[in-house]
């Protein structure tokens, strides 16, 4: 299959996956929440809490400072009936309890009695109730109107639910709503409830029921994003109270005043720890003053939803395949892709800014996926373009330097026949057919078989291509396939260094070899060098008037020289030989005669630096 071919191929099966992905399967949500996660955090290092929202920490401090005077925790309710009546001097807002009181105290009933009597004094307190997983559900329809739960379109009349409520207190002191934790699919806390819906019933959560009642802007939504601050301002539980107490208070008078105070716990101690993109230990009552910031300021994280983003993936792997099947450089496109990754993140954290999430880091992994797969077929492809180059035109080149030529892009077998400037040498064996006729077939066979072998280690020492072997013939040329501009002399320094080989592979022969004789012919000038023949089975060869005056020259050589060149192989070869004048010949196809001139060795005639 054509690599344009493969890269179509992956670009809809990637496109496919895409489509599962953000229709049903939701491969890449993860990749989302944690690079959403990531981003929030560094978002939320740069972005103050508001100061209108302050926590009231029954932190560790408070814990131990407080055990002589209410023992270990849960403390007696009158506690927290001092603290209510100590900030409801200072006329808060809201005093928003994150402390359940679901279960009376039958040890110190007067104290339940104490905390009953300061609820029903103040209008602006609010107390949390929880909705659970299982339990007796309560008769949604008979529940006070102070839970504020709502009767929704197509609510069911007899509808229940299993409600922790704040059951300590008197039914027309329950104001307040949820405070469960709303975890994603892997357990993280990235939202917070407006309102359950039972069964038509809305069930309003804690930051809604406290906005409705500020007058805030609270969402039609079942949940909202948490658009994350740096921590709320807390203070000790322990130093406010004691101060309060104390003869001379040395805190402001007006401390609370106008805000929302919110009493909770961050002890550790108290486990009342979710894990968050701000942490894996982050307060419970971090989260609800995170909500309740959001819906005053009205800056919580409006979602644009992960299908938005599919076409963002598509698109980038369009491109990506564009780029592949054009052939542009793999490092260019990863570098592009870089760079619409480095966008895409600068998008998501200008997002942030303008209160808005954008899940947009799945569709640039689909991209990179798209990316990664594509350079492996492009790499597979280039390896197996390259293996066959080596395996074709290790046929016709040294094995030794073919794979670096390959690997360096000198020759290339996707490239198409052209005319180039070569020269062309043809040897011939002499006395050839007497010898084969008195000898064995098999011994003649092994004695080409190292006569070849010599004389191509020759041609290839002096970077020659070897053609074809024709018969007892041997043809060769330089300056193709790698460009050559002293071809004409490594022609004719293969050419004498052959002649030399002869004789050492005469003298081994001994009588046989005394009516063995070659004759060599070079010419230099323009052929046609590509891959020729049948589908099946192709050449890399020269064609052209240049081979055939190479070959008829050769033919000239009986008698006259062993070796013997035309006169524009020795003009190409300057002052690097010296060359004796054989006079003019006439060679088959050709009105004019040729002059040839034979080539003597001498100091210059020395195999090519390689």
């Amino acid at each position: 299959m054509p690599s344009r071919r493969r890269f179509l191929a992956l670009f809809f099966l990637l496109a496919l996956l895409v489509a599962l992905d953000y229709g049903w399967l939701s491969l890449t949500r993860a990749v989302d929440d944690r690079t959403g996660d990531l981003l929030l955090s560094r978002h939320a290092a740069q972005r103050p809490a508001s100061p209108q929202v302050v926590i009231v920490d029954i932190d560790q401090r408070s814990l131990e400072a407080l055990n002589e005077v209410a023992g270990s925790w849960p403390w007696p309710r009158a506690i927290h009936a001092e603290m209510i009546e100590i900030l409801a001097a200072q006329r808060p807002a809201a005093i928003v309890f994150d402390v359940l009181f679901n279960e009376p105290d039958t040890f110190r009933p007067d104290s339940d009695a104490l905390l009953r009597d300061v609820a029903l004094a103040h209008r602006n307190l609010y107390f949390p109730y929880v909705l659970l997983d299982d339990g007796q559900p309560a008769p949604l329809a008979r529940l006070p109107a102070t839970l504020g739960i709502r009767q929704g379109a197509g609510a069911v009349p007899g509808a229940g639910a299993p409600l922790l409520l704040p059951g300590v207190l008197p039914p027309q002191a329950w104001r307040g709503g949820l405070i469960n934790f709303d975890a994603d699919h892997d357990g993280v806390g990235r939202h917070y409830l407006i309102d359950r819906n039972r069964n038509g019933w809305l069930i309003p959560s804690m930051p809604a029921r406290v906005g409705r009642e500020l007058g805030w802007k609270v969402p039609e939504t079942a949940r909202v994003r948490l658009n994350w601050t740096q921590r709320h301002r807390h203070v000790s539980f322990a130093d406010l109270y004691f101060d309060a107490n104390s003869e001379t208070p040395r805190r402001p008078a007006d401390e609370f005043t106008g805000r929302v105070v919110v009493i909770g716990t961050a002890a550790p101690g108290l486990q009342d720890l979710r894990p968050t993109p701000l942490g894996q230990n982050y307060p419970g009552v971090e989260i609800l003053a995170t909500a309740l910031d959001n819906l005053q300021h009205g800056d919580w994280l409006r979602e644009v939803p992960r299908a938005a983003f599919a076409p963002l993936a598509l698109v980038l792997c369009t491109l990506l395949w564009l780029g592949f099947a054009r052939g542009v450089n793999t490092l260019w496109l990863g570098l592009g892709l870089s760079g619409a990754t480095a966008t895409g993140v600068a998008a998501m954290t200008l997002a942030l800014d303008a209160h808005a999430y954008w899940p947009l880091a799945g569709s640039l992994v689909w991209a990179w996926v798209y990316f990664w797969l594509a350079a492996l077929v492009a790499y597979l492809g280039e390896r197996a373009r390259r293996e066959q180059a080596v395996q074709l035109f290790g046929r016709f080149l040294d094995q030794r330097v073919v794979r670096d030529l390959v690997e360096s892009g000198q020759i290339d077998a996707q490239r198409g026949a052209a005319s180039r400037h070569v020269s062309v040498l043809f040897s011939d064996i002499r006395g050839f057919t007497s010898l084969s006729e008195t000898r064995p077939p098999e011994e003649i066979v092994s004695l080409l078989n190292r006569y070849f072998s010599r004389q191509v280690e020759v041609i290839f020492r002096h970077g020659g291509t070897l053609d074809k072997f024709i018969g007892d013939a041997i043809m060769a040329f330089w300056g193709a396939p790698v460009d050559d501009p002293q071809h004409a002399e490594h022609a004719v320094a293969a050419a004498l260094e052959m002649a030399r080989e002869l004789e050492a592979f005469k003298a081994e022969l001994g009588e046989l070899g005394g009516s063995f004789d070659i004759g060599i012919g070079i010419h230099s000038g323009p052929a046609v060098i590509g891959f020729i023949g049948a589908q099946a089975r192709l050449d890399y060869t020269a064609i052209g008037d240049t081979v055939n005056l190479a070959s008829r020259i050769e033919g000239e050589t009986k008698g006259v020289a062993r070796v013997l060149v035309s006169e524009a192989t020795r003009q190409a070869c300057g002052e690097r030989f010296v060359f004796v004048e054989q006079g003019l010949h006439r060679v088959k196809g050709r009105e004019q005669p040729v002059r040839l001139f034979e080539p003597r060795s001498d100091a210059a005639a020395h195999p090519m630096d390689s």
